[in-house]
C-alpha cells in the first residue's frame, strides 16, 4: 500500500434512520462516527472534499420501487462528491489525485478504482465536477438536446430555471441558438439572475400569479421545447402552450416529491393529440456516452465565461441535511454543494 498521511481515526456519516413521510424531518437521520476505513486490493480511500445534495435523493429515502435501489434504514446514504485520495491499494490512482466518485455523505470513503473517475483541480475547480461540468450538467445537456430534440430557432421554457439543471439548460438553449428562452423561479433575485446573467429572453416567479398566465404572456407565440424539473402547475401550463410538434422532457418533478397523496394530472393533456405534442421523461444514467461530446461542448464555454453557473455552498459535513432540506426548499441558487 502506497505511504499514507496521518489520518483520523474516525469518520463522521449520516444514516437513513427511518423512512420519511412527507417532508423529511431531522429525527430520519443519524448523524454517526465510524472507523476509518481501509482500501482493500483495487481500492482507494478518499478524503471527500465537496459533497452533492439532489433532489432525487428524496426518492430514493421511500421504499417504493424505483430506477434506483431505495437507501437501507441504519445504513450510511449515498451521492456524488470529489475528493482526494489519501490511501491507495489500486494501479492507476495515486495519494494526492482527486477523484469523483458516489460515496458522499460522509468525510472518508473506500471507492473501487474501477469507481472512481479521476479529475483535474487544475483544469478547473474541484466542486464543478459535481455541477456544472458534472452529472448535472450532463442532464441538462442530454435532456435538452436529446430526449427533447432541441433544434435551433426553438422556443424554450425551462422550470426550476435558476437551479443546477434548469439554468444550465437554459444557456445551453440560447449557446445553440434558441430564438426564446424562458425561465420560471421562485424569487425576484433568481428572476433577475435568469435575465441578467444567464441571458434569458423572459422570466417570472411562479408565486406571483398562475403559471399558464405568466407563461402565455412571457411566450405569447407559444413554446416548442419544455425541460421539466418541476412538474405539477407547470407541465399544464407548458402542455396549454406548446406549439405543435412541441417536445416536453421531464427531468424531475420537484413539486411533488414530498406528497403523501397521489398529484392530480395535467387536465390538459389531449391537446397534445392537436399539437401531435411528446412528453418524455428520462435519467442521465441512460445518456453517458454523450459526456465527451459534453465536455467538448460545455466546457470552453464555462472557460470563455459565455456559459455562467452559480453555487450555493454550505460548509461542514454536520449541515449535509440542512443543505439537502434547502434543495427541497428552493433554498439553493445554482448547484448546492457540501464544503467539508
Amino acid at each position: 500500500m502506497t505511504d499514507t498521511p496521518t489520518l483520523p481515526a474516525v469518520s463522521r456519516e449520516w444514516h437513513l434512520a427511518s423512512r420519511p413521510v412527507g417532508w423529511p424531518k431531522p429525527e430520519d437521520f443519524a448523524f454517526v462516527e465510524v472507523e476509518v476505513p481501509q482500501p482493500g486490493e483495487g481500492q482507494v480511500l478518499v478524503r471527500n472534499k465537496y459533497l452533492s445534495v439532489d433532489p432525487y435523493m428524496r426518492g430514493r429515502m421511500s421504499d417504493a420501487k424505483s430506477y434506483v435501489a431505495p437507501f437501507e434504514i441504519g445504513k450510511v446514504m449515498q451521492g456524488g462528491a470529489v475528493g482526494e485520495v489519501v490511501a491507495s491499494n489500486a494501479e492507476g490512482l495515486a495519494v494526492g489525485d482527486h477523484v469523483l466518485h458516489f460515496f458522499g455523505w460522509r468525510e472518508y470513503a473506500v471507492v473501487a478504482a474501477k469507481n472512481a473517475v479521476k479529475v483535474d483541480p487544475e483544469a478547473a475547480p474541484l466542486s464543478t465536477y459535481l455541477g456544472v461540468l458534472g452529472m448535472t450538467g450532463l442532464t441538462a445537456y442530454a435532456g435538452l438536446l436529446r430526449t427533447a430534440s432541441f433544434k435551433e430557432g426553438d422556443t424554450v421554457f425551462v422550470s426550476g430555471a435558476a437551479g443546477a439543471v434548469g439554468g444550465q439548460v437554459g444557456q445551453i438553449a440560447r449557446l445553440k441558438g434558441a430564438a426564446r428562452v424562458i425561465g420560471s423561479a421562485g424569487s425576484d433575485e433568481k428572476v433577475k439572475l435568469l435575465l441578467d446573467e444567464y441571458g434569458f429572453d423572459a422570466a417570472f416567479n411562479y408565486k406571483d400569479g398562475p403559471v399558464s398566465e405568466q407563461l402565455r404572456a412571457a411566450a405569447p407565440d407559444g413554446i416548442d421545447v419544455y425541460f421539466d424539473n418541476v412538474g405539477g402547475d407547470h407541465l399544464e401550463a407548458a402542455i396549454g402552450s406548446l406549439n405543435q410538434g412541441g417536445r416536453i422532457a421531464v427531468c424531475g418533478m420537484i413539486s411533488v416529491y414530498n406528497n403523501t397523496e397521489p398529484a392530480p394530472g395535467p387536465r390538459n393533456l389531449a391537446r397534445l393529440i392537436a399539437t401531435r405534442g411528446r412528453i418524455e421523461g428520462f435519467l442521465v444514467g441512460d445518456h453517458y456516452d454523450l459526456q465527451p461530446e459534453f465536455v467538448r461542448d460545455v466546457a470552453p464555454w464555462v472557460a470563455s465565461g459565455e456559459l455562467k453557473y452559480r453555487e450555493t455552498v454550505v460548509e461542514g459535513i454536520e449541515n449535509n441535511l440542512e443543505a439537502f432540506l434547502g434543495v427541497l426548499r428552493g433554498d439553493n441558487t445554482g448547484k448546492m454543494i457540501v464544503k467539508l
